[in-house]
């Protein structure tokens, strides 16, 4: 089998916990193998680290499915991967709707499952897992089947740009006999309509799941303002909560339609209302009518995708931050989330604070939280960990 050997001093994030393994921690490789290939990790002296798959066209060259020398890399080995995903699932999460499959802290590199009831969407971001891709899904239908749940379909969404950095094609598409790509699904009490053919990445943000439930209690009776509201989630599970009137925003006029379609379907229509509009922009003008809230979510998109425009992000965040919080009533609440890998919590709640003494507000902090435990943190393997949530009490300064 074709080996990769280490430089003397590489892959020191893999040697601390993590699974890449870049371009220059490599010192050669040896033996013949094609892109996407099982091959040996070693380190300088030739001890071998690992296994996993390769890929040249990448900057993270190869990705480690095991630690293991001597594990064989087939179907058992994945069956085996999958079972444990899906048993932790179990454990720790409401499975109706929800990741089965979460790339590398599933110790299954590039890969992603999100089950929406009967329904599985995948997303294949690397070449070798994607040669597996198809082992993989009859395989978890097999692991499924035991629990009673029978699969009636699988829609592929690998039309992530990050694609062609593996020299590969974004694409998507069934990968079983159509079915009718919009899935009604129910969380925290919640019933969508997700749209797993169309809608951003698998469909639905299920990261969110216990973060949404978290600011019931501030919403009731309260006037609530969603921003970046996308299909509206955080606005309806406020409506579901009590709220008195609830606003929710977006730039995108096909996810306030959507917006819309589960504000009906949930019989929320009259209290939870939706606008396309840029918050960037909306939220000055807010400011200038002299508009107040009891409840203002904040739920971007990422703002920085590269440690090169993390200082960027920051302004960003500390801007709509700042403006938040002078929309707040005296005693209101902010929630308040980054879902960039590269904003880090410290650097957050360091942004956050800057916005806080800009606007003279205190902030009393009710509860920080990450993502859903179906997306675990892989301790060492930084890339696992990405969403921030902090909820405040939002005072003016004594």
């Amino acid at each position: 089998m074709a080996a990769v050997i280490l430089k003397e001093n590489g892959g020191r994030s893999f040697k601390a916990g993590g699974l890449w393994i870049y371009d220059n921690e490599i010192d050669r490789v040896e033996g013949s193998f094609e892109n996407g290939d099982i091959l040996d990790l070693a380190d300088h002296n030739g001890h071998v680290l690992g296994r996993g798959f390769y890929n040249s066209f990448s900057k993270i060259r190869m990705r480690v499915m095991t630690r293991r020398a001597d594990q064989p890399l087939d179907e058992a080995f994945l069956r085996m991967r999958l079972q444990n995903a899906w048993d932790y699932r179990k454990k720790t999460v409401d499975t109706s709707s929800c990741r089965v499959v979460f790339g590398e802290a599933d110790y299954l590199p590039g890969l992603v499952i999100d089950k929406y009831e009967d329904v599985l969407v995948v997303q294949s971001l690397a070449l070798g897992i994607d040669r597996m891709k198809m082992t993989i899904l009859r395989l978890l239908k097999e692991i499924l089947a035991g629990d009673g749940i029978q699969v009636r379909g699988i829609y592929e969404r690998s039309d992530a740009k990050v694609r062609t950095l593996e020299g590969m094609e974004r694409i998507k598409g069934f990968l079983s006999e159509p079915f009718d790509t919009k899935i009604r699904i129910t969380e925290n009490g919640v019933k969508y309509w997700v749209d797993v053919e169309n809608g951003q990445k698998t469909g639905f943000f299920l990261d969110q799941k216990y973060n949404r439930k978290a600011i019931w209690p501030m919403c009731r009776g309260a006037r609530v303002l969603d921003c970046f509201t996308h299909t509206g989630s955080f606005a309806l599970n406020a409506g579901l909560a009590g709220a008195a009137d609830v606003w929710g925003v977006d730039a995108s006029d096909l996810a306030v339609r959507q917006a819309e379609e589960n504000a009906a379907l949930n019989g929320l229509s009259d209290r939870v209302h939706f606008s396309v509009a840029d918050v960037l922009e909306l939220l000055p003008e807010l400011e200038r009518e002299g508009r107040k809230f009891d409840v203002i979510i904040l739920d971007p998109p990422a703002f920085t995708k590269s440690s090169n425009s993390v200082k960027n992000a920051a302004r960003g965040y500390r801007d709509i931050n700042l403006r938040a919080m002078k929309l707040v009533e005296d005693g209101g609440y902010l929630a308040t989330c980054s879902c960039s890998h590269f904003m880090t919590q410290e650097l957050f709640a360091a942004t956050i604070g800057q916005a806080a003494q800009s606007a003279h507000r205190r902030l009393r902090q009710v509860e920080f939280r990450t993502q859903s435990p179906d997306h675990p943190i892989l301790w060492n393997a930084d890339e696992s960990y990405y969403l921030k949530f902090f909820i405040f009490r939002v005072e003016r300064e004594a």
